[in-house]
């Protein structure tokens, strides 16, 4: 009689983002089933999504499907759903809807979500950047905005062409900049007959700088680039609070605007709250220096919902390189260990840089000391940032079609993108902000939207 072959030990993870990718992918050839579980069935490049919010490009140059990923591995499943819990005593994770999914190792790469600091009106009022959905939704609302004010230019006066962004970091910058581009390139085209020139990009910042991981000069020279550009650049600036139609900054005074984009924190995914695990600083999840979890060796977390850290006690930066690297190291240890190769290593994370881009022509890059610590700024760190991100984009077609948009856009001075259409948000996003309010969001921004018409 023939016998049945052993069942490979299941790794199950969690997540379509880059720990997902890279770990699935860095286990091709390991003796192990790997399934990948996402609400979405395609893996959204983070790094580009504001140019979807901004009309540069559309929603699937910076989506692939996942499936398409990964075709040729017959290692690799997928599995749509939402995660709401886990087993840990059975080894398996609870998915909405009663279903079960069995794992012998688990990778936790939920990502994170924006932390609105308790700010009162934020999590009703604010737009995130942190979905495909929510990108679309603010570009529409955008371009809306200015079909408002076309119709009623009165309305420029209460804030509808206010575009508020909190937060100095790389996000806000980049938000920022691309922005301003679209409001003084763009659109004056679309709309002859309306002062585009009265629209207005601010933003916002606690510290007295921007772009706080990089240097004196990059730091300097992105706000003199934001500044010559048209954005309103308010350093050393804290929100108090977000009502219907205006911002409140600590000190009273009020700018009006129907636009508030947050791009200042964020916080481990509202997932970990359900998982029963120790966490640290901003709901990242801690983890032993093998990125495993307290308690559960066979289960390990890395990415944006970790909490790895430095030799020096310090948390890693919630960047795409972490995600990356640390996803390939689960992965090897994962391998290591069902082929029975040694040890369990440390996680060590190699810097390799930080880039920016602030607009046309101007970015900012420095290298890490690996490197040189070379520093670029103006058209070489542009130019930099449009290779690196070129390498790293999922899909061959994804490639093509972004350098496409990218050239056209570079010589007509034009973006192709700029359609006013909404994307539901799916069941895990509307739960991804505190007390569901992702969905009360939904339903505020439609009701002020009506009301400012009625204005």
């Amino acid at each position: 009689m023939s016998q049945v072959a052993p069942a490979k030990p299941r790794v199950v993870i969690i997540g379509a983002g880059f720990v997902g990718l890279y770990a699935a992918k860095a286990l091709r050839n390991a003796p192990v089933d790997v399934v990948i579980v996402d609400q979405n069935n395609y893996h959204t490049f983070q790094p580009l999504i504001y140019q979807v919010a901004t009309a540069a490009l559309e929603p699937e140059e910076v989506a692939h499907g996942v499936r398409a990923i990964f075709r040729r591995q017959q290692n690799f499943a997928f599995r749509q759903a939402t995660v709401s819990g886990v087993d840990w005593e059975g080894k398996a994770l609870e998915l909405v809807g009663g279903d079960t999914l069995e794992f012998d190792y688990l990778i936790i790469g939920a990502g994170a979500v924006y932390n609105d600091f308790g700010i009162p009106g934020v999590k009703e009022h604010a737009f995130y950047l942190k979905s495909l959905s929510e990108a679309v939704n603010i570009r529409s609302h955008i371009l809306r905005q200015f079909e408002r004010a076309s119709a009623d230019p009165s309305l420029i006066d209460q804030g509808a062409l206010n575009v508020v962004i909190v937060g100095g970091g790389p996000t806000g910058v980049e938000m920022a900049g691309a922005l301003t581009e679209l409001f003084s390139r763009v659109l004056p085209k679309d709309y002859p007959n309306l002062d585009v020139s009265r629209a207005k990009v601010i933003l916002v910042e606690m510290l007295d700088f921007l772009l706080p991981p990089y240097g004196e000069r990059s730091r300097a020279y992105s706000e003199e680039v934001l500044r010559e550009r048209g954005v309103e650049v308010r350093l050393g600036t804290a929100l108090a609070e977000v009502r219907d139609h205006e911002v409140e900054f600590k000190g009273g005074e009020t700018v009006p605007t129907e636009t508030l984009i947050w791009a200042a924190g964020v916080r481990g995914n509202p997932l970990v709250d359900a998982l029963d695990v120790e966490l640290e600083k901003a709901a990242r999840i801690k983890v032993n220096p093998d990125l495993s979890l307290p308690g559960h060796p066979y289960a390990f977390a890395a990415g944006d919902v970790a909490g790895s850290k430095y030799e020096d006690g310090k948390l890693h930066p919630q960047v795409a390189q972490v995600a990356i690297q640390g996803g390939k190291f689960i992965a090897k240890t994962i391998a290591a260990e069902v082929e029975g190769k040694g040890g369990r290593g440390t996680f060590t994370y190699f810097d390799k840089g930080n880039m920016a881009i602030i607009g046309r022509n101007a970015g900012v890059a420095e290298l890490s000391k690996v490197f040189g610590g070379l520093r670029l700024r103006g058209l070489l760190g542009w130019l930099a940032w449009l290779f690196i991100h070129l390498v790293y984009l999922p899909g061959y077609r994804n490639r093509v079609n972004a350098f496409t948009d990218w050239v056209y856009s570079y010589f007509t001075f034009d973006r192709r993108a700029r359609l006013i259409t909404e994307m539901a948000p799916s069941p895990t996003e509307v739960t991804n902000h505190t007390d569901g309010a992702a969905s009360e969001q939904q339903v505020t921004r439609k009701n002020r939207e009506a009301q400012f018409v009625a204005r």
